[in-house]
């Protein structure tokens, strides 16, 4: 059936100031109505601070633990781990490291509330025998003695299942319909949330399918006979039921996933249920409502009012939203239920934001204007009524009264609130409004997924600027909470948040940040891929340079360094600005060298030319303060001492093919910033790229004098390295070739010059108990797989705590399983070819070694070409990895808990010091691993590739390279020479400035 519609299209992040003038002008109403809404929010208000519950709720929990204190910061990541913690002495070094963190012994609990003192007092108790400072073995083993930490563990376990408990319906969803019976019967409607992460396999995908099924048909046989919409209701989650729901796999998504979500909804449809699908991240807006659009318009699902959709009001997008779900009602002459929301992953989306360039961010920086926009879009929902049937979710008491204020049928439209929440304010209004129903939202699940769901919740109610938080803080006054959120915004100017600049300004004022693309964004993307195709066309052979020419190069660098040495350094560094502005405005030119000739996917690519824009603007931003006037020195009236920096002379620039653009631009322009001449020496594998990149410095200003490439081999790269007139290399590559250059610099006559290399390793991951299974798969597929491995940075080796590895490591495998690989130009790629048949050979043969010589748990399937499919092999030992393995090959070790300090031994000993992963909740073991491991870059509860200019400076030590770090603040120094200059200012007839001062 085709679409009745055209695809969902809006703006993705437009400007806040011309929202907020829309928004803040249709939100004014008449004194008579804003009189009735103080009134109705005040009666609530009072109503939540009165409220004794002798159970207690989320708002107790903030009262008491609030998350500015150290105690609700610790309490806040105990509960998100420790019942996903199956072993004894891991799960008693977490408690002790965040009970040590906070004051629970001496906490006097403000509350009555029996939940909030249950929880005190097991945190206390368990508190008082674990005493900060005190090492976890010492501490564990003296407890131990006396039966303390079987004691601590239960108290602090039970505590956290005593929270939970509160916030989760059941854990099944026999036990939550149980549950729910007796507050049905008291006229109150529910809508049942199957709790768990996204899929990350296809079984995941399955389990949750099947999970929602028998939901759907519990739920259905204790429905009861009421109609629609007085009928209970289940939420499910479209990246649950997928294992790539990513808007780049659209074809793949719409084809495996749409039959799955209609059959769900006819399942829901036979009881006449309220089937919502819940709401995504911003990039995946799209794509769900695609999904959405494409099962609801099935013929099978006529006549049924049950369907509906969450929309988020701190999304831009709402209302457009909303009116594409109205269109689409319209045309199909159907009804849909929308439940309002106001979001739940702000700071995700903002992070997202920054990290991906975008011109501005998709949702509201300030709650004032998510609160002003939801009020706005739920003035559009109850003037499309009957169609769309209003659900509002919220827990914000003026909120509710604006609604109560704007809406006249009661029976039109339903509130909603979370399980353990609300419930004061809801009791009052169902007192004082009776015709008013609302809806209960209840999590069901086992309370090891409950608690990283409650940890959301409280922290997203927690913060200081949510109502939930300032309604249960007696010292914030009701006139306050009165506040309308226009008075707060005040002027248009003010609808963004001062404190968060958008992401082009993240880096001001040293630099601008580099643009990126929102893959998530349909015309963002088709603009993008069409304006690659474009650029793909045939280009002429490279010729490898002559031994006459690579002399010639050297002796024109050498002409070249005096003028451009002494070009200022301003003029340097605006040349090196015009440069990334020209990467900018030819990026779609780069991404398609980049794709035909590097076999990068679309997403590398893409990070590859803003990496290269990044070293552009970064050292053009350093080299200025670095190269500018000089630094003045401290020393005696009379004189003055200044430093200064100064070229070296002719350098050369060895890069690789992995990075062809970022790292070859990244060497060149860092030594033409410190004023030396430069000869350019790419991979021979990728030469295309390297002269595209020459040319445009060149046109950018660089005098070709002062910037050379030399093509060819690693035979040109030695003739330029052994060559007397160099006066500094720069190398990234391997640890072999990196030995050669500095064996043959060494052996050179004349000046010590200076080598500065960058080259790999057997990068290493550690994952403990604590650790977030589903956040460990994301981080290690991307860290080993993405870029086909190709990365100095890629992780080679994993270690996984034995407690928890068969889980880990089935999930891990079973989402590279999910990984496509094929032509890099389609954005649908994961893993893209290796660089060269050379590369597939090698890779293959390490393949046929391991599967002779350890476990496998992962053999992909590779289509015909230079393709390399992902694989797992588990050793018994790490020192069966003897080198790097440069592809798409994970290697994973177990080990014991108490065995921690053979694995950190075991890293050390392979010499490599690039980068290194860690994945626990535990200070003290990440602080630790940190203090032994002597690494480059260690990244903790995350990947471990895309250091970031100027963020992440990138480099090792050891037999990863020499230092100093690429894209950090000591690199431009290892390129210069220091010169000092001192001048006696009293010379020629004595200090004449000290004099004058003199009283």
């Amino acid at each position: 059936m085709p679409d009745p519609l055209p695809p969902f299209s809006a703006p993705y992040a437009p400007d806040d100031t011309a929202i907020a003038g829309r928004l803040r002008h249709d939100a004014r109403l008449g004194a008579d109505a804003e009189a009735r809404i103080d009134r109705s929010a005040t009666r609530l208000i009072e109503a939540i601070r009165a409220n004794d519950d002798p159970l207690g709720g989320v708002e107790d929990m903030l009262r008491e633990f609030a998350l500015s204190t150290k105690e609700g910061l610790a309490l806040m990541v105990l509960a998100e781990a420790l019942l996903r913690v199956p072993d004894a002495r891991t799960a008693d070094q977490f408690i002790e490291d965040k009970l040590g963190q906070g004051d629970f012994v001496n906490h006097e609990t403000k509350s009555s509330a029996f939940l909030v003192n249950a929880s005190a007092w097991a945190l206390g108790m368990s508190a008082r025998v674990i005493q900060p400072g005190e090492t976890p073995q010492g501490t564990i083993g003296r407890l131990t003695k006396r039966l303390g930490a079987p004691a601590v563990r239960a108290a602090t376990r039970q505590a956290m299942r005593l929270m939970g408990s509160h916030f989760v319906l059941g854990e099944t969803i026999e036990a939550a319909l149980s549950r729910a019976q007796s507050h049905t019967a008291r006229g109150s409607r529910y809508s049942f949330d199957m709790l768990g992460e996204g899929a990350r396999t296809a079984d995941d995908a399955h389990r949750y399918f099947e999970s929602y099924v028998r939901a759907i048909e519990a739920i259905g046989k204790a429905a009861g006979d009421q109609a629609l919409p007085d009928r209970p209701g289940i939420s499910v989650k479209l990246s649950a039921l997928h294992p790539r729901f990513e808007a780049v796999s659209h074809a793949r998504v719409m084809t495996e996933l749409v039959p799955q979500l209609i059959d769900l909804a006819r399942r829901a449809k036979a009881f006449d249920l309220n089937f919502t699908v819940d709401a995504e991240e911003a990039d995946r807006l799209e794509l769900s409502l695609d999904v959405i659009a494409a099962a609801f318009a099935d013929p099978s699902l006529a006549g049924w009012s049950g369907f509906g959709l969450a929309i988020q009001a701190y999304q831009k997008r709402a209302a457009d939203v909303i009116d594409y779900i109205d269109a689409l009602t319209r045309a199909l002459d159907r009804r849909m239920m929308v439940r309002l929301v106001k979001g739940a992953y702000w700071d995700t989306e903002i992070k997202r934001a920054q990290e991906r360039g975008l011109d501005g961010y998709p949702v509201f920086t300030r709650k004032a204007m998510t609160d002003l926009n939801y009020v706005a879009c739920a003035r559009k929902l109850l003037a499309l009524r009957p169609r769309l049937f209003p659900q509002f979710a919220t827990h914000n008491a003026l909120t509710v009264a604006t609604i109560l204020e704007l809406a006249d049928d009661p029976t039109s439209f339903e509130f909603q609130r979370l399980h353990g929440m609300g419930e004061a304010l809801y009791a009052q209004l169902g007192a004082d409004r009776p015709e008013i129903a609302h809806r209960t939202y209840a999590p069901v699940g086992s309370h090891r997924d409950l608690l990283a769901y409650l940890v959301r919740r409280l922290l997203e109610n927690g913060a200081n600027s949510s109502f939930v938080a300032l309604a249960a803080d007696n010292r914030v006054s009701i006139v306050d909470l009165l506040r309308r959120p226009a008075e707060i915004i005040g002027t248009d100017n003010n609808a963004a948040h001062s404190g968060i600049p958008l992401p082009v300004d993240l880096y001001r004022p040293q630099r601008e940040n580099s643009r990126g693309v929102e893959l998530g964004e349909r015309k963002a993307l088709h603009a993008l891929t069409s304006a690659i195709a474009a650029e793909r066309k045939a280009s002429p052979a490279i010729n490898t340079s002559t031994a006459e020419q690579t002399n010639a190069v050297i002796t024109a660098a050498q002409r070249g360094f005096k003028a451009w040495n002494g070009t200022p350094a301003a003029q340097r560094a605006a040349i090196l600005d015009k440069a990334a502005d020209l990467l900018e405005q030819r990026r779609a030119h780069f991404l398609a060298l980049l794709q035909s000739e590097g076999g990068k996917t679309l997403d590398d690519a893409l990070s590859e030319v803003r990496e290269a824009i990044d070293f552009c603007r970064y050292y053009a931003a350093l080299g200025q303060q670095l190269f500018g006037k000089g630094e003045t020195m401290p020393g005696p009236t009379g004189e003055s001492n200044v430093l200064e920096l100064r070229g070296r002379g002719a350098f050369v620039a060895i890069s690789p093919w992995n990075f062809p653009l970022a790292i070859f631009l990244g060497q060149i322009t860092a030594a033409l910033m410190a004023g030396n001449a430069v000869i350019a020496k790419p991979a021979e594998q990728t030469p295309r790229i390297a002269a595209e990149a020459i040319a445009l410095l060149h046109q950018a200003g660089v005098p070709e004098t002062a910037l050379h490439l030399v093509q060819g081999d690693g035979a040109v790269g030695a003739a330029l390295v052994s060559h007397p007139a160099i006066a500094g290399v720069v190398f990234t590559g391997s640890t072999e070739v990196a030995r050669s250059i500095n064996r043959t610099l060494a052996a050179k006559d004349g000046p010590i010059v200076p080598l500065i290399a960058e080259t790999g390793g057997i990068n290493a991951m550690i994952v403990d108990a604590t650790a977030l299974p589903e956040q460990v798969a994301d981080d290690v597929v991307t860290s080993a797989f993405r870029s086909a491995g190709q990365r100095c940075s890629a992780l080679r080796l994993l270690f996984v705590q034995d407690d928890v590895a068969d889980r880990m490591i089935e999930m891990i495998a079973g989402a590279a399983r999910e990984l496509k690989i094929g032509d890099p130009s389609e954005p649908s790629t994961h893993i893209g070819p290796v660089i060269d048949p050379e590369a597939k050979q090698r890779l293959d043969a390490h393949i046929a070694r391991m599967k002779k010589e350890a476990r496998v748990h992962l053999a992909a399937e590779a289509p015909a070409g230079n393709f390399v499919a992902p694989h797992i092999f588990e050793l018994s030992a790490a020192s069966q990895l003897t080198e790097e393995v440069f592809g798409p090959i994970l290697h994973v070790v177990r080990y014991r808990a108490e065995r921690l300090g053979d694995v950190l031994a075991a890293i050390e000993a392979t010499g490599f010091g690039l980068t290194l992963g860690i994945h626990s909740r535990i200070d003290d073991t990440i602080e630790h691993v940190i203090d032994r491991l002597q690494v480059g870059n260690i990244y903790v509860n995350r990947n471990m590739i895309g250091a970031v200019v100027g963020v992440q400076p990138f480099g090792g030590s050891g037999l990863s390279g020499t230092g100093p770090k690429a894209g950090g603040p000591h690199y431009l120094t290892r390129f210069a020479t220091e010169q000092t200059i001192t001048i006696n200012t009293a010379a020629a007839g004595g200090n004449a400035a000290l004099m004058a001062g003199v009283e």
